[in-house]
């Protein structure tokens, strides 16, 4: 599992391949949790790169203390410009 989440993400790889779609992502909430990461990976292959629908979902994180949550509060508090 470990190997999987740590490997190098080349998204140059995955251009012309068939993404899967989170949407038909099935979770059993009977498995254990790692039972349920590991068939979460099976299921979406590259977890920085699937498919939402029509839309091409790509994760990335910076390298920074600062947390998704600290992010999405500035967002949140940001003026609004239009």
């Amino acid at each position: 599992m470990q190997s999987v989440i740590n490997k190098p993400i080349s998204y140059a790889d995955e251009e012309g391949t068939h993404l899967a779609d989170i949407c038909d992502v099935k979770i059993d909430t009977d498995l254990s949790l790692e039972e349920r990461m590991k068939s979460y990976i099976r299921q979406i292959g590259n977890p920085y790169l699937y498919k939402c629908g029509d839309i091409t979902v790509r994760v990335s994180f910076a390298d920074t203390d600062t947390t998704l949550e600290d992010r999405i509060k500035q967002l949140l508090m940001a003026p609004c410009t239009s």
